[in-house]
C-alpha cells in the first residue's frame, strides 16, 4: 500500500475559495518566514537600543569625569589662593603689629617727653613769676614816683600857657591819628591875621574847618573846688563870663565868609568837663550854638574827623569813578570765568564721586565674596539656559551645577 500526500486535495474551504494542501503549506511557510523576519527585526532594534544606551552611558560617565576634573582644579586653586590669603594676611598681621608697637613707643616716647617739658615748663614759670613779682615791687615804687609827679603835672598845668599846650598836643593826636597829610594845618594864619589852633581842608572844594583847643580850665577849677554855695556861685559866674568870651571871640575871628565854615569846633580835652557843661551849663551850649559854635569833646571830635575822612575817600572815589567802572568790568569778565572754571570743577568733581561710588560697590563685593570664600560658603546656583547652536561641554549638564569662577582674583 503506497502512503502519501496530494498537494492538490482540497483541505480547507474559506469565503466560497478552496484551498489545497499545497496552498495551505505555502501559506504556513510565509507566515512563519514573516514571524522569523518580524522577530530578526525586534532583535536588531533591540540590539540598536542597547548600543545607543550604551554610548549614553560613556558619553555621560566622560562628562562626569571632566566635571569631577574641573571641580578637583577649581578645589586646587582654591587651596593655592587660600594659602595665599593667609600668607598675606599672616603678613599683614605681623606688619600692623610692628607698626604698632612702633607707635605705642614713639607715643610713650612723646608723653616721656611732653611731661619732661611740662615739669620744666612748671619751672621757668615759677621763675617767670619770681621776676614778675619783683618787677611789681619795682613797678609799684615807680608808682609811688609817678604820684609826686602827678603833683608837678597839675602844678605845670596851673599854668596858662602849657596847660593851652597841653590841650591843643591831644587835638593834633587826634587829627594826625584819623586824616592823611596834607588835609589839615596847624597854627595858620587866615586872611584876617588870625591864628587858629588848626584848619581842616573839606573836600569838593568847600571852606576850611577852623578847630580851637583854649579852654578857661582856671575857671573851671574854680567852681570844682568851691567849699560853699557862695564861693561856687561866684566861680560858676567867672566859667559862664570866660566861656561866652571865647565863644564870641571864635566867632568874630574865624568865621569868615567863603574862607572858612559857617560853623567852628571849639575842643574840651576832656570827656568828663565836657558833660559837666552840658549837664549843668546849658546855657553856654545855647549860646554857642547861636554863635555856630560847637563843643566837641575827644571823642566827638575823633568821630568828625572819621565823617571826615569819609568824605574826602567818597570824593576821591568820585574823581576816580571811571577808572573804577573799568575795574569792576575787569572785575566782572573774571568772575564770569571763575564761575565758568568752577563749573567744569563741578562737573569733575561729580563724576570723580561717580567713580568712587562705583569702586566702593565694587570693594564692598570684593569683600562679601572673600567673607564666603574664607567661611567656605558657596551657592549652588543654577546656571543660564545655554545656546541651542553652542556645542555642550563636558562640564555642563542640564540640571544645575556648583558654580565657581574666579577670573584674576575677582569674583563675580
Amino acid at each position: 500500500m503506497e502512503t502519501g500526500f496530494d498537494l492538490d486535495q482540497t483541505v480547507l474551504t474559506l469565503g466560497g475559495r478552496t484551498l489545497a494542501l499545497g496552498d495551505v503549506l505555502f501559506i504556513g511557510g510565509a507566515v512563519m518566514a514573516l514571524l522569523v523576519l518580524l522577530t530578526l527585526i525586534a532583535v536588531w532594534r533591540s540590539a540598536t537600543h542597547q548600543r545607543r544606551d550604551l554610548a549614553a552611558a560613556r558619553e555621560r560617565a566622560v562628562r562626569a569625569e571632566a566635571r569631577v576634573e574641573d571641580i578637583l582644579k577649581a578645589q586646587t586653586d582654591l587651596q593655592g589662593r587660600l594659602a595665599a590669603m593667609t600668607d598675606m594676611f599672616g603678613a599683614r598681621h605681623s606688619e600692623m603689629s610692628t607698626t604698632l608697637s612702633q607707635r605705642l613707643d614713639a607715643m610713650s616716647s612723646r608723653i616721656g617727653q611732653s611731661i619732661s617739658e611740662q615739669q620744666k615748663n612748671a619751672h621757668d614759670n615759677l621763675s617767670k613769676l619770681h621776676e614778675r613779682l619783683a618787677v611789681i615791687d619795682t613797678a609799684q615804687t615807680n608808682i609811688q614816683q609817678l604820684a609826686g609827679q602827678v603833683v608837678e603835672l597839675q602844678s605845670i598845668l596851673s599854668n596858662k600857657q602849657t596847660r593851652g599846650a597841653f590841650g591843643q598836643s591831644r587835638m593834633e593826636a587826634i587829627i594826625e591819628d584819623g586824616l592823611p597829610m596834607g588835609g589839615y594845618r596847624f597854627q595858620t594864619k587866615l586872611s584876617n591875621g588870625s591864628m587858629p589852633d588848626c584848619v581842616i581842608a573839606m573836600p569838593n572844594g568847600a571852606p576850611d574847618l577852623v578847630i580851637d583847643a583854649k579852654f578857661p580850665l582856671e575857671a573851671w577849677n574854680a567852681v570844682r573846688e568851691a567849699k560853699d554855695e557862695a564861693t561856687e556861685t561866684a566861680a560858676a559866674k567867672r566859667f559862664r563870663s570866660d566861656m561866652d568870651v571865647h565863644i564870641k571871640a571864635i566867632s568874630e575871628k574865624y568865621l569868615i565868609a567863603g574862607e572858612t565854615q559857617d560853623t567852628a569846633f571849639l575842643f574840651v580835652p576832656s570827656e568828663s568837663i565836657f558833660a559837666d557843661i552840658h549837664e549843668h551849663h546849658e546855657q553856654i551850649v545855647q549860646k554857642a550854638h547861636r554863635a555856630r559854635v560847637v563843643i566837641v569833646s575827644p571823642s566827638l571830635l575823633m568821630l568828625s574827623i572819621q565823617v571826615i575822612q569819609a568824605l574826602l575817600k567818597d570824593a576821591r572815589m568820585r574823581e576816580q569813578a571811571h577808572l573804577i567802572q573799568g575795574e569792576v568790568m575787569r572785575l566782572m569778565e573774571d568772575l564770569g570765568r571763575l564761575d565758568d572754571r568752577v563749573r567744569k570743577l563741578q562737573t569733575h568733581f561729580g563724576q570723580t564721586a561717580k567713580d568712587v561710588d562705583d569702586i566702593l560697590i565694587t570693594t564692598g563685593k570684593l569683600t562679601k565674596r572673600s567673607q564666603k570664600i574664607e567661611g567656605l560658603e558657596f551657592d549652588e546656583k543654577p546656571q543660564a539656559a545655554p545656546d541651542k547652536d553652542a556645542p555642550e561641554t563636558g562640564a555642563e549638564s542640564e540640571t544645575g551645577r556648583l558654580r565657581l569662577r574666579v577670573v584674576d582674583g575677582e569674583p563675580e
